[in-house]
């Protein structure tokens, strides 16, 4: 078993302490052992490991790869890995707990079909330190449904919003709060959408100023967007504000 990540997958071990921010490792094209190698390299280097894509079924392949490991290497610390299964995600060791210095992301679907794109942004934080709350269902064909929440969204600094069909969601909210707002296309709705493209062009062309929108998808992009816009952790101030 070649359980060694190719000579190519250079590590950016550094990145925190260059930009506040951890390096995401994408599971969906990586062989199970590729993972176990590259999460052993994090774990010896002191760092947390957010591994993204991952199904279940690859989740119990990278732990029986790391048993393999760690019977090669007798005497070696097992690592603890904890499973995020909404946001197709892995840990390793568990994320911290939030810092409230830092302030709060509010995460936002239009539909319970972005809860995955929505969990991954909103874990993403999480292991950066930062307080997220998950407000799911406020899709703008029942524009009632975000109105009553106007409170909760003007205590958030930054909102992220994931949305699939129009993606009309981000535009509604940034015509409605102040705060930064984050928009993510995400690849759910019918022959048109085109696996979110419309709801991304739609994004692209809002006339709300100021929106943010990243690629389809990438909850985890947002919840880095949304970390720049904090800034960064040593300059948290203890008043709460960030």
């Amino acid at each position: 078993m070649n359980a060694s990540p190719p000579e190519d997958a250079r590590l950016d071990l550094g990145r925190r302490q260059r930009l506040g921010m951890v390096e995401a490792i994408w599971g969906e094209h990586k062989s199970p052992e590729q993972i176990a190698a590259i999460l052993r390299r994090f774990a010896a280097a002191g760092e947390l490991a957010l591994v993204t894509r991952v199904s279940p079924a690859k989740v119990q392949a990278i732990r029986e790869a790391l048993d393999a490991l760690e019977a090669l290497e007798p005497g070696q610390e097992p690592l603890v890995l904890q499973h995020h299964p909404f946001a197709a995600c892995l840990t390793c060791p568990v994320p911290p707990g939030p810092d409230p210095r830092r302030g709060s992301v509010l995460v936002l679907s239009g539909g319970s079909s972005d809860l995955t794109v929505a969990t991954e942004a909103s874990l993403a934080l999480q292991c950066h330190g930062v307080a997220s709350d998950l407000l799911l269902d406020v899709g703008v064909a029942g524009l009632h449904r975000l109105l009553e929440r106007l409170e909760q969204l003007r205590q958030a600094r930054v909102l992220i919003a994931c949305a699939g069909m129009e993606g009309a969601l981000p535009t509604v909210l940034a015509g409605l709060v102040p705060q930064p707002v984050i928009g993510v296309p995400v690849s759910v709705g019918y022959g048109v959408s085109a696996g979110g493209k419309a709801a991304l062009h739609g994004m692209l062309a809002s006339c709300a100023p100021g929106l943010t929108v990243v690629n389809i998808d990438n909850g985890y992009g947002a919840a880095m967007a949304a970390l720049r816009i904090l800034g960064p952790a040593q300059n948290a101030q203890g008043s709460g504000t960030g």
